[in-house]
């Protein structure tokens, strides 16, 4: 008996450690996930990014912990419909789409504001349910950089934005647009000048709260020779006059704001720039002093936090796919985005129970400029992503398979060239694509596999293929992965189909399997 008290004891006492020591680490999530802007209303947290050229966008998550997010809803589905944004007459929208937005609880109304410099419009989002609600939109020209949406006590609304100099505009009564007769006004002339005069990116992302009847105002700039740094300046009027000092530079962990807990912690949301796998974000604590939000442990951004255990990030933020639906469904879960807009007459779901069909519409010659490339995020330090697919009504000309997505891509896959079929790996340097491999294939059923490694920004890639689905072999070479900025994204893997000789072909993907 007291053989099986002590190992009662025993085992308690390792359960009390374990939940003790049990402890969200930094990065918070280790995907891209850049431009987060984050509320709390009552205990549930909500939180908006950045996906720029993807569709559909302005991707909305939530949680109960301030770790473990989950993807709930996006504010629109296309964002215009444009060349630019269709991948049509040539175009692209890479690297620009939709930017950094701002989320905001107001009157019983979510609101979700971004801009764009492909439209150039600024838009406002609003609905009652921002959990399965559908959101209603205005838009409105011009285009206000890296706004910040803020409701002020005396009612009025306001877009603060701007890079260097920080300006204020007041929105008319139902936010559909700028309110007329009321001057724009500079509140900031130089917002950099807490960190000097030598900048190479000028104060921006703009954020701002009040607290207490005192105005913080978030930015971000990067001094020369330095690294992303943290700046917030205070005000006792949104009109100024405004103090401003460095509050973060570390590890270059940098653009975000405030978020408090229903128990009175405070923590800073922030992001910071990891080679290829993109924009991940952080959190550091905040403690605060003579009215002044202290950021950090000792001004570093710390390894562990005082919140619960990440739980991973599969299937909330990514997740694998058997194509099947049940109930009729024929919809694609929120963790896949189309590369640009979609062509929703050359998908399905339906067409063969337990496949995703994409289907061939037009002649291409660029990957980057095929449409229908269907996307999800790439996970740190290590990720795989497979594919399992019928390639038996392939037309001479295509090419399908899976791909590590950014400007400078890897392709595996299936090319038809006369009647013979061959597997390929394809790399890209400086923009040159190389077909570096190919291998006979005499079978309409093939596997194709994509390893990742971003472990201390190793940032490369392997390719493999399967005959049978159990055993991968190499192929091609290792993909040198480079985060660019005219994709301004981390690398995604995506399926692709597409044509360059003839149309009205077809592949039929039977599963993608995400692991990490």
């Amino acid at each position: 008996m007291k053989k099986r008290i002590r190992f009662i004891l025993f085992f308690f006492v390792l359960l009390i450690q374990a939940v003790t020591f049990a402890q969200a680490q930094n990065p918070l999530i280790f995907a891209d996930v850049p431009d987060m802007a984050i509320i709390r209303v009552g205990a549930t947290y909500y939180m908006s990014s950045t996906t720029m050229h993807m569709s559909p966008g302005l991707p909305i998550m939530k949680s109960t912990d301030l770790v473990n997010w989950k993807l709930i809803n996006y504010a629109y589905d296309i964002l215009a419909d444009k060349p630019e944004l269709n991948l049509t007459e040539g175009k692209s929208m890479y690297g620009r789409g939709s930017w950094a937005s701002s989320l905001r609880f107001h009157n019983g109304t979510y609101y979700v504001t971004t801009f764009s410099g492909t439209t150039g419009e600024t838009y406002i989002f609003k609905t009652k349910d921002i959990e399965k609600g559908n959101w209603q939109r205005a838009s409105f020209k011009p285009s206000y950089h890296d706004h910040s949406l803020f409701f002020d006590d005396d009612g009025k609304a306001y877009l603060i934005y701007g890079a260097g100099q920080i300006k204020l505009v007041e929105l008319n009564d139902d936010l559909t647009g700028i309110k007329q007769g009321v001057p724009e006004k500079v509140i900031i002339e130089n917002a950099s000048a807490p960190v000097g005069n030598n900048i190479m990116l000028g104060a921006e992302g703009s954020q701002l709260f009040k607290i207490k009847g005192k105005y913080y105002l978030f930015n971000i700039c990067w001094p020369q020779g330095g690294m992303r740094t943290v700046i917030i300046h205070r005000a006792d009027n949104i009109n100024g006059p405004w103090e401003g000092k460095v509050a973060l530079q570390d590890l270059g962990v940098a653009q975000g704001g405030l978020i408090d807990t229903p128990d009175g912690r405070w923590f800073s949301y922030l992001f910071r720039d990891y080679g290829a796998v993109g924009r991940i974000p952080y959190l550091v604590p905040v403690q605060w002093e003579d009215g002044w939000p202290i950021l950090g442990e000792k001004g570093k951004v710390p390894e562990k936090l005082d919140l619960p255990a990440g739980r991973g990030l599969i299937p909330n933020l990514v997740a694998s796919d058997e194509f099947s639906r049940k109930n009729g469904q024929v919809a694609l879960p929120l963790v896949w985005q189309w590369n640009h807009n979609p062509d929703n007459k050359l998908w399905s779901l339906k067409e063969r129970k337990g496949f995703l069909r994409l289907k061939t519409g037009r002649i291409d010659t660029d990957f980057l400029l095929a449409r229908n490339t269907l996307t999800q995020r790439t996970i740190g330090p290590t990720s795989s992503a497979s594919v399992a697919l019928d390639v038996s009504k392939m037309k001479e000309g295509d090419f399908a398979g899976l791909s590590a997505l950014q400007k400078e891509y890897g392709l595996v896959g299936v090319k038809v060239e006369g009647d013979k079929k061959a597997i390929v790996m394809i790399t890209t340097n400086k923009d040159k694509t190389v077909e570096v491999q190919r291998i006979a294939l005499d079978q309409n059923q093939v596997y194709f596999k994509i390893d990742c490694d971003f472990t201390n920004k190793k940032d490369e890639a392997a390719f493999f293929y399967s005959l049978d689905g159990k055993g991968w072999k190499p192929i091609g070479e290792s993909l040198k992965m480079k985060y660019t900025l005219p994709h301004f994204m981390g690398y995604r893997f995506g399926i692709f189909n597409y044509a360059t000789k003839n149309t009205g072909g077809y592949v039929d993907f039977d599963w993608f399997r995400i692991k990490y």
